[in-house]
């Protein structure tokens, strides 16, 4: 079985783990209502979709 021969540093952790972030949802404009919105999704203000009422 593998043994680290020496311990992982602080600095080193902290490097590795840099990416393990959450990033915030990638937002756009709805042409009909002008609110926010999340890309290739039914807007949930006004229920417009590619410029079609979808609910």
């Amino acid at each position: 079985m593998a043994v680290p021969k020496r311990r992982t540093s602080k600095t080193r952790k902290r490097k590795r783990r840099t990416h393990k972030n959450l990033t915030p949802p990638n937002l756009s404009e709805c042409p009909h209502c002008h609110e926010m919105k999340k890309s290739h999704q039914v807007c949930p203000e006004c229920g417009h979709y590619k410029g079609r009422k979808v609910k």
